[in-house]
Order: structure tokens, then C-alpha cells, then sequence
């Protein structure tokens, strides 16, 4: 569906899509992970006065998305008990061990099902340090703007999470296998998508060399 809008010269208009309108958006955050390179859950590493996942916890709690789910998988015992505070729903994932995609499945199912008016679903994950309120503010509003179906974050040449997706793509999030997450879908139709610039998005907790290197920059941002 298309309308227009008149524009600021005489007789001049603006195309816009009016397609993939979100009305009420969920967050879905990916948790389940084992952390096998780090040695350690990673959702559990302590961080700006709480940890990793709490932090991430505490932005989408905050950020007026309702409902929030959060899959957990790996160390679900202790992870759970990091959460207890946030108002948002818990999921567990039984097959964590075949990657992201079966934690976004398993989110996205919840999701559809205890919340049938949803028709968008934010995807975050919770080891990017650098994610903040901005971003998921912009997300929403460049979805809006643009009437495209996705809007991704972009970094290091590509698009990943964070990411918002309209209802329309829900069967396709439901078909991803293994661990590639949403990001194969995302760069299969980089023409649907609103790419928000988020170059801090390349850093994440991966192993015990990037947990450090973080720590040391945020010693080196405190000192000066």
C-alpha cells in the first residue's frame, strides 16, 4: 500500500510505504549460549556495576517494548537468578546446543503465542557491550520512516543485531537453522532492510582476550 504526501514545493509529492507498520513490538534477547571459547558464561560477566545480560536486561525492560522474553540455555540455573528483578518473561531452551537460531525459534514462538497482537519483534543479544538506549530508539524510529520491513544495526561492513523485523517476516525467522541468528536473512535481502549505523557493534565477548580489552578501555574512558 502506498500514499502520498505533499511536499514543501508546490505540486511536489513524497512516495512513502505504509506496508510494515509496527504497532507493538516485542524484544526477544538471545542468552542460551555456552561461552565455550570464554571458558565462562559470558552472560554473567560483570560489567559497567552489573553484568553482560542484566545490563542488556535493564535497556529492554526500560525501552517501552512489551513483551520481553529472554531464552536461556546453557547455565540457565544461575543466569536465571541474574534476572529475577527484570519484568520479562523466561524461556528455557532444551536444544541451545544447536545455536541462535533455535533460541530465536523458541522466543519468537513464545512470543507469538502468549502475545497475539505483536506484530514486531526486536532481537537483541547480550554481548554487546556498546548497546544503549539511542540505538534501539533509532531502530524504531528508521523502521517507521522507512516502511521497510527490517531495520539491522550495521557494523564492520555488515548487518546483525540489534534488529527490528515486522510481522511479515516471522515465518522466515522461523525457518533459520543453527547458529547463524537472523544475520543470514538480513544480508539475503539488504534491500528491505534500514541499516543504523552502529560501528561499536563489532566489539563483543567472544573469549577472555576480548573481555579484557574491554575492561581496559573502559579504565582508559574513566581516566580521562
Amino acid at each position: 500500500m502506498t500514499g502520498k504526501a505533499a511536499g514543501s514545493g508546490s505540486g511536489s509529492y513524497k512516495i512513502f510505504w505504509m506496508g510494515h507498520e509496527i504497532k507493538h513490538y516485542g524484544i526477544l534477547i538471545l542468552a542460551a549460549g555456552q561461552s565455550k571459547r570464554l571458558g565462562t558464561p559470558k552472560q554473567l560477566l560483570p560489567y559497567e556495576g552489573t553484568t553482560l545480560l542484566a545490563r542488556v536486561a535493564e535497556l529492554a525492560c526500560g525501552s517501552g517494548a512489551y513483551p520481553v522474553v529472554c531464552v536461556l540455555g546453557a547455565y540457565a540455573g544461575s543466569v536465571r537468578e541474574a534476572l529475577v528483578r527484570y519484568p520479562l518473561d523466561i524461556v528455557w531452551n532444551a536444544d541451545w546446543m544447536e545455536g541462535m537460531a533455535s533460541s530465536l525459534r523458541l522466543g519468537l514462538e513464545e512470543m507469538r503465542t502468549k502475545h497475539p497482537l505483536v506484530d514486531g519483534v526486536m532481537v537483541l543479544v547480550c554481548d554487546q557491550p556498546h548497546l544503549d538506549r539511542a540505538l534501539l530508539e533509532s531502530l524504531v524510529s528508521v523502521q517507521r520512516d522507512s516502511g521497510l520491513p527490517v531495520a539491522a544495526a550495521s557494523y564492520g561492513g555488515r548487518m546483525g543485531t540489534p534488529a527490528l523485523f515486522h510481522k511479515s517476516l516471522f515465518a522466515e525467522l522461523m525457518q533459520l537453522k543453527g547458529d547463524t541468528g537472523a544475520r543470514v536473512l538480513l544480508e539475503g535481502m539488504r534491500d528491505q532492510v534500514s541499516a543504523v549505523p552502529f560501528e561499536a557493534g563489532t566489539v563483543d565477548i567472544d573469549t577472555q582476550e576480548d573481555y579484557t580489552s574491554l575492561l581496559k578501555q573502559v579504565r582508559q574512558d574513566h581516566d580521562h
